[in-house]
């Protein structure tokens, strides 16, 4: 709510001399009925009506703030948004190969990537944002959609079992997989397009190299940002033997020399996460490195709402007057 005419709000100072008048002056000089002796009424407790009777005085108050908000002039406006938006297409690639299982991150390497990059699409809700997956292969899981909802479902859907089955070979094809990004990005019209791939270990399979689909990134005017996920050293593993799970040691692999150079070459940066609060903080780096432009024109109209005031006002008004010359009249 807005004011047209603030400038009345002024007027509210005169209550202080009013107040002040009432409680130091007025009631002394007011005729009182005259008795021979206040004695016997010096204990007597005090009625209802004489802890009410400065109620009149009250709502004489509140009717004068009352007027003076109608004189103000109250407006309530609607409005609404002509947005012009220049969102950034991205793919997310994402290593979804057997090694993905190791648990150096919680759960394990793949749960933890898709929790925190399930919350770096919910907070871009203006991009188109798609999903290729790679193992020994590369395809895409979602082109690029406004609809992350569907997006978040089918990246919760990804699982490392897809090689286990046959679906794709396993291994690691850091060249396919950025690739398959690339390509989705090929068509696109925005200024600033950008590739997210996730990898936990080195290229060891597919037909192109991952420098080659960084050069070929570079000449589209795509960015990529690369993150290698797994501690330092060692990570536990879980393998399937019978009747449970025994946890192995497995070697962390990850060709950061091979990331970095894919960064640099796109202007991109790379990025070593090894537990879920750096991998965290690295989408929340990337996230404000790739803000989205956004043009907003406001339009509004304006409605007088001065009537809720006045009404109160006069309604105030009845009920002192009403109290005044009734239930809480004074004896001259």
């Amino acid at each position: 709510m807005e004011f047209a005419n603030k400038e009345y709000f002024i007027l509210l100072i005169l209550l202080i001399p009013y107040i002040l008048w009432y409680f130091l002056y007025r009631n002394k000089r007011e005729p009182t009925m005259l008795m021979s002796d206040t004695f016997a009424y010096r204990h007597a407790p005090k009625s209802w009506k004489m802890r009410l009777i400065d109620l009149p005085m009250g709502l004489r108050c509140i009717a004068f703030v009352l007027i003076v908000i109608v004189m103000t002039r109250p407006q309530t406006h609607n409005s609404w948004d002509n947005k012009q938006v220049e969102g950034i297409d991205i793919m997310l690639a994402m290593d979804v190969s057997t090694s993905m299982l190791a648990e150096d991150l919680k759960p394990n390497r793949l749960e933890a990537a898709k929790n925190v990059a399930s919350e770096f699409i919910a907070d871009r809700p203006n991009d188109n944002i798609g999903l290729t997956i790679f193992a020994g292969e590369a395809f895409t899981q979602c082109p690029m959609t406004t609809d992350h909802a569907s997006l978040i479902n089918l990246l919760q859907s990804v699982r490392t079992d897809i090689a286990a089955r046959g679906l794709i070979s396993d291994g690691t094809a850091v060249g396919m997989g950025l690739a398959n990004a690339v390509s989705r990005l090929k068509d696109s019209k925005a200024k600033s397009k950008v590739v997210i791939l996730l990898t936990d270990g080195s290229n060891n399979m597919g037909d192109i190299s991952p420098m080659t689909s960084a050069q070929i990134a570079r000449s589209m005017g795509i960015r990529v940002y690369t993150i290698g996920v797994g501690t330092n050293k060692v990570a536990p593993y879980p393998m399937p033997v019978a009747g449970g799970t025994q946890y192995v040691n497995i070697p962390v692999e990850i060709d950061s020399k091979t990331l970095s150079a894919i960064a640099a070459t796109t202007e991109g940066n790379f990025y070593r996460a090894t537990n879920n609060r750096e991998l965290k903080q690295i989408y929340k780096d990337i996230d404000q490195l790739e803000k989205s432009k956004m043009d907003v024109k406001k339009f509004s109209k304006r409605y007088e709402a001065y009537q809720p005031f006045a009404i109160a006002a006069l309604l105030v008004l009845l009920l002192e007057v009403i109290l005044r010359t009734t239930v809480l009249r004074r004896i001259p």
